[in-house]
């Protein structure tokens, strides 16, 4: 009887199969909020702060340190380049997820990587951040995303492919970008 490697990509197989036949029995452990705060430094520099988040039904308060991005603006839009600036941030964080999402599936699937690595550029057009016409989208007009994967066995252009569609189409961050989620903004 064969068994299942332990790890595969870096995956705890037995945490992952452990996981879905959890949700499978109790789908309310699938509910999860994260959360973040942020606050302004100075100009177009601030600072948030990552630490506790709900999942598995239960607040999860497993770091014991808050994890804290940065951000602010290069010179030429007016910061002092203290941290990627909140676009830039967007596009790490759906690199993160997509590459995320690719990598858990191909160790569901028993397919061994050797890398992958990615990179991706956004088009924005300032007219619309700066208000200077109200028909420029201040977001971003297109994003471009150029993967580069390999197996530790060849894989055929149709098995990278195929990766890379589940990656994006089971990566969260690629679906919020993708679609517009709805948005509450509360003023305390």
């Amino acid at each position: 009887m064969e068994t299942l490697q332990k790890t595969t990509n870096g995956v705890d197989l037995n945490r992952l199969h452990a996981t879905i036949k959890a949700i499978g029995e109790n789908p309310a452990i699938a509910d999860f909020k994260f959360r973040a705060s942020n606050k302004w430094v100075d100009g177009a520099y601030n600072v948030s702060s990552i630490k506790g988040f709900y999942g598995a039904c239960q607040e999860d308060t497993s770091r014991d340190v808050n994890l804290v991005l940065e951000a602010d603006e290069p010179d030429v839009l007016l910061g002092t380049n203290n941290g990627p600036n909140p676009t830039e941030t967007l596009l790490h964080a759906l690199a993160a997820c997509i590459t995320t999402t690719l990598v858990y599936h191909a160790a569901a699937k028993g397919i061994q990587l050797k890398r992958v690595a990615s990179t991706y550029e956004g088009d924005l057009d300032l007219h619309g951040f700066l208000a200077l016409d109200m028909n420029v989208d201040p977001g971003y007009k297109v994003i471009r995303i150029t993967f580069d994967i390999e197996g530790e066995k060849k894989l055929s252009d149709r098995q990278k492919q195929r990766l890379l569609d589940v990656g994006r189409q089971f990566s969260p961050v690629h679906s919020m970008v993708s679609k517009a989620v709805p948005m509450e903004v509360i003023l305390n």
